[in-house]
């Protein structure tokens, strides 16, 4: 079998097609994007100065549905024979973010792809047991659902990260791909710390995003293949999502998604009724909890709150004292409904609460808002059925209808945005030079051992020629042989750094790390690299 740029190969009777792209090692100016286009349109992947036209799902490798998983075992480990001189000696392992936000798909297909937090570590394993993917992490909301990775070989492990999210979600690539967008490496980075400071948010500022970021950091402790990479830009997010709230003061006064949501309902609601319409919120977790607080500030002494438990709700009861707050239990849901004006939803049920049959049973609502309850849906997936939007006495309102509110503050945000943005870039650097230093530390360790293995032994030498010599002395010359090696290896460690600390580039570092390598016969990053691709496709044949 040929394998080769452009290549179509004939494996096992099954037709294979493959566009490969070739990259450069660093992809400081690399960046990928594909975003919702109207259907049908071509879209264009554009890396520095190659161009890719990549319709429906025929991106990077297109394999048939009856190839079965062992022959695409012997494939990669093929191509990794094949083309390992060429590609794996070119190009260092990539940090790779693919996914969908509010800003690229609507509510329908991010809902699809929607990732409970139970399920993260499953989906961390899963990730890491393909051919080409090291490291990973989910990071799952109602206005997002994003895969990071550290693929040991770019363009392939984006195929099989496609490729598995069309798998779980049962969403084909050709549909799923018109609504990702992918970043790597510098800008993988910098979009997560965007994330993380609210930039990215629909609500600009928003602070519940960070405590979400936070939460990818606790489900991934001790969850293999959440890893050093991974780890390490999830914690530099969170410092840099802190940072940009205390020197920025973007979240002042900034709304999130559920307050957005009270500010829609008063919206919708005649201005004469707003403070007398009888609420309902379902679901007492975080998005609840703050939809209770926002109604509260906004006036609303009196509202009933439906939750699987009642320990929650008596919480939020011991903190708001002054307002009343009836709690329902969940199977009150649709009676406590045909009372209420206004239903706020934000559970976690991955099946819709609310279905047409459901709302058509209700009794119209109070006269004073024209007998039109509002259905105002914070959840993803939705807890209102699409279904009941064709209802004649009810209006549905999901996530993505809360744009409306938020663009009556965006001119003062975009101020403070600009000052968070340049934060954001610093940290990227910041992050960028520890992830650099990363590439030599390999060799150190190896240089180190090897001075110390010759230390050692010409230090044995040494002694047994000497006789019996007392445990003082000994000590002395060991000290001394130690004291040498050291002073010798500072120099070399010294240009083997690359954090930041100096002018040094990286492509001086790893200039002075291959001429070590050579020199003292150490074993090389890149196959290290390449035996960890040949050992996770081996492993996946068995």
């Amino acid at each position: 079998m040929a394998v080769s740029n452009g290549f179509a190969a004939t494996f096992a009777g099954v037709k294979l097609e493959c566009l490969i792209c070739k990259t450069s090692s660093r992809a400081s100016d690399s960046k990928i994007g594909l975003f919702t286009k109207p259907a049908g349109n071509r879209r264009r992947i554009v890396e520095r100065r190659v161009s890719i036209r990549c319709d429906g799902g025929s991106d990077v490798l297109v394999k048939d549905d009856k190839t079965d998983s062992r022959a695409s075992s012997i494939l990669a480990l093929e191509q990794l024979k094949t083309t390992a001189a060429d590609r794996y000696t070119k190009e260092r392992s990539s940090i790779v973010v693919i996914g969908l936000s509010v800003h690229t798909a609507p509510v329908e297909m991010r809902e699809k792809l929607a990732i409970p937090e139970a399920e993260w570590p499953r989906a961390i394993g899963e990730l890491c047991g393909l051919n080409h993917i090291e490291e990973a992490a989910v990071l799952s909301t109602c206005n997002r659902m994003e895969i990071y990775v550290v693929g040991l070989s770019r363009n392939r492990g984006i195929k099989e990260v496609k490729d598995w999210m069309a798998k779980t979600s049962g969403v084909p690539v050709s549909e799923l791909q018109q609504h990702l967008f992918l970043l790597y490496d510098d800008h993988a980075t910098k979009h997560l710390f965007e994330v993380s400071a609210g930039l990215d948010s629909l609500v600009l500022g928003e602070g519940q995003i960070l405590a979400q970021v936070k939460q990818v950091v606790k489900v991934g402790q001790g969850v293999l293949g959440f890893g050093r990479n991974i780890s390490g830009l999830f914690k530099h997010a969170i410092s840099v999502g802190k940072r940009v709230r205390t020197e920025t003061n973007i979240a002042a006064g900034a709304v999130s998604v559920s307050s957005a949501a009270v500010e829609l309902a008063l919206m919708k609601l005649p201005e004469s009724s707003s403070s007398s319409a009888r609420m309902l919120v379902i679901g007492a977790g975080k998005m609840g909890k703050l939809v209770i607080k926002h109604l509260v500030a906004k006036g609303c002494r009196k509202m009933v709150v439906v939750n699987r438990s009642e320990e929650r709700v008596t919480e939020i009861c011991e903190e708001l004292k002054d307002v009343e707050i009836i709690y329902q239990p969940l199977t009150e849901m649709l009676s406590c409904t045909a009372e209420a004006d206004v239903v706020f939803t934000s559970t976690a049920s991955e099946s819709p609460l609310f279905l047409k049959e459901h709302v058509e049973a209700l009794p119209l609502a109070s006269p004073e808002i024209g007998g039109v309850r509002l259905f105002i849906d914070i959840s993803v997936p939705r807890n209102v059925g699409s279904c009941v939007s064709g209802v004649n006495n009810a209006r549905v309102y999901n996530v993505d209808d809360l744009k409306e509110v938020v663009e009556a503050n965006k001119v003062d945000r975009h101020r403070k945005a600009m000052e968070a943005q340049a934060i954001v870039t610093e940290e990227s650097k910041q992050f960028g030079a520890w992830r650099d230093s990363l590439e030599t530390v390999p060799t150190i360790k190896k240089l180190r051992a090897c001075a110390e293995a010759i230390r050692i032994s010409e230090l044995e030498k040494c002694l047994s020629k000497l006789g019996d010599v007392p445990k003082k002395t000994r000590k002395a010359v060991d000290d001394l042989s130690r004291g040498i090696v050291n002073k010798l290896l500072h120099g070399p460690m010294q240009h083997l750094r690359c954090d930041g600390s100096d002018s040094r580039t990286l492509s001086e570092t790893l200039e002075n790390m291959h001429a070590l390598n050579r020199m003292f016969s150490l074993e090389t990053e890149i196959s290290v690299l390449e035996q960890k691709i040949r050992a996770k496709v081996e492993q996946n044949q068995k």
